[in-house]
């Protein structure tokens, strides 16, 4: 178990576990949100459930966040505490042909107007069309 990520869980006043831990540690090392089919695979010895209440707690701690793709499948993204920070707050770019989703860090959300007392739990935007290499294939019908 990596000791940076079990101090930052035990930090988030949540229990060090080692489902806990070694699915923080897999978001923290990705390039991108993962799908939980993604950390399923990835993490073999955590069963289903198990794993979507790690995600749920992560979340609930502030360790992550989620954005629900055009193609309704919740991604999650570790939030860092140095480097590319990803805490949510910025669009995203999903692709409709090989399911990465990329964060657009450098771009903030636009803003909405919601009537006066109105609480926003959450705002998300995301693109959705081919990455570069899917747009690449020579054999593309588009």
């Amino acid at each position: 178990m990596d000791r940076d990520t079990e101090d930052r869980i035990k930090t988030a006043g949540l229990r060090r576990t080692r489902d806990r831990v070694r699915t923080l540690d897999h978001l923290l090392a990705a390039d991108r949100p993962l799908a939980h089919g993604d950390l399923e695979t990835a993490l073999s010895r955590i069963d289903r459930v198990t794993l979507y209440r790690v995600l749920e707690a992560l979340e609930a701690a502030g360790l992550l966040h989620r954005i629900l793709g055009a193609d309704g499948v919740w991604r999650y993204r570790a939030h860092r505490e140095t480097g590319a920070r990803c805490p949510g707050g910025h669009p995203h770019f999903l692709c409709l042909e090989c399911g990465r989703m990329a964060c657009l860090t450098d771009q903030p959300l636009p803003r909405v107007d919601v009537p006066p007392g109105t609480v926003v739990r959450r705002k998300q935007l995301v693109a959705s069309g081919l990455c570069p290499a899917c747009a690449a294939t020579p054999d593309r019908e588009d």
